[in-house]
């Protein structure tokens, strides 16, 4: 969890209990002004490490987890991360009160600093699981999920939505959708400014077919003032994030982190006060091979991490090149990290090719 200098299990005195949970809220609080999205298939254990190389202080998010899988499955394998990844919140998906408060509960004991609830993931697979967008439906439930979950931990609980889902679609349902959640306590919902349609798109066509509406969000925050609203959906730029903190309490940014993860070099020094120096390229993919060559030891296969260091130098000198070497080499079976030291080699103006070198040796 973040460092607050008091171990929550560790907490008897009432007071040193309030102490701890003001600190700790105030913490992931800060860090949420500016947090990458739960994307599935992306942001894995390996890509939260890479991105927390470039960002110390943006809120991370893992992937969609169902409650079966955490109630039955491998945890090591699925809740698993490395204490750099901090802050970082887990995101469960399901719809049985009990089986939410049980792995909000579990989330908390391996460390997680907040528990978030998907009712906004369109696919069909998810909603043959009754959660995610179609959850959007029954307002009633994700109270009582969202308030058993809260009785569960001492952690924050939030929920990230759409603006609505199907023909339900009116600002008033959507004012009813917000009102009824909040009566469970919870104070934080990211909105992904889209609707959801539950048929006829695809999940990355309901990423990209139904109208952006950042309005909406906007006036939910000017609606519930009481509320921390953070927008998601769209945003590419850290001058659009600086637009958005203008209306709302914080930005959710998504596919531009993950195809342009650069792109958040200077968010620290933006949105968070930081000083330290911003590393470049070949300096952020140095600092990564410790990382990679340990998850080798352990089995883990080059491209499963690799895969995510693609964008790394988009819009840069040779990022083509350095796409195709990895695309071509990272797969094969005894592929280690020198197949990431020749890329880089290949990529940027001859000075930056140099300071690479010159860390590698």
């Amino acid at each position: 969890m973040i460092n607050t200098g008091i171990n929550p299990k560790r907490v008897g005195c009432p007071c040193d209990r309030l102490v701890f949970l003001l600190s700790f809220y105030m913490a992931i609080g800060r860090s949420r002004r500016f947090s990458i999205a739960p994307m599935m298939d992306c942001t894995d254990r390996h890509e939260r490490y890479f991105l927390r190389l470039i960002s110390k202080r943006v809120l991370l998010y893992t992937e969609m987890v169902a409650t079966g899988a955490i109630i039955h499955g491998d945890r090591t394998r699925l809740l698993g991360f490395d204490p750099i990844e901090h802050p970082i919140a887990l995101q469960v998906g399901g719809s049985d009160p009990a089986d939410l408060a049980l792995c909000a509960q579990v989330g908390e004991d391996w460390g997680y600093d907040e528990i978030n609830l998907n009712v906004g993931c369109p696919s069909d697979r998810v909603q043959s699981g009754l959660f995610g967008a179609c959850l959007m439906k029954e307002p009633e439930r994700v109270r009582d999920c969202v308030g058993a979950m809260r009785d569960a931990v001492n952690i924050p609980v939030t929920v990230k939505t759409r603006i609505g889902v199907d023909d339900r679609d009116s600002y008033e349902e959507l004012v009813h959708f917000v009102q009824t959640v909040a009566e469970s306590g919870c104070r934080i919902f990211a909105f992904h400014a889209r609707k959801a349609w539950l048929q006829g798109l695809s999940p990355k066509e309901n990423r990209e077919v139904p109208p952006l509406s950042y309005d909406i969000v906007y006036r939910i925050k000017r609606d519930f003032p009481d509320l921390d609203i953070v927008i998601n959906g769209g945003i590419t730029s850290l001058d659009e994030v600086a637009g958005h903190l203008a209306r709302v309490d914080g930005v959710m940014v998504g596919r531009e982190a993950y195809s342009n993860p650069y792109f958040l070099s200077d968010a620290d020094h933006r949105f968070f006060g930081e000083t330290r120096p911003i590393p470049s390229r070949h300096e952020i993919l140095h600092a990564y091979l410790p990382y990679i060559s340990d998850q080798l030891e352990r089995g883990t296969r080059l491209h499963h991490i690799a895969r995510h260091l693609i964008g790394l130098f988009a819009g840069q000198p040779g990022a083509k090149t350095w796409r195709r070497y990895i695309s071509e080499n990272a797969y094969k079976k005894d592929a280690g990290i020198e197949v990431l030291e020749a890329a880089g080699e290949l990529v940027g103006s001859p000075d930056t090719r140099r300071i690479y070198a010159l860390a590698s040796s």
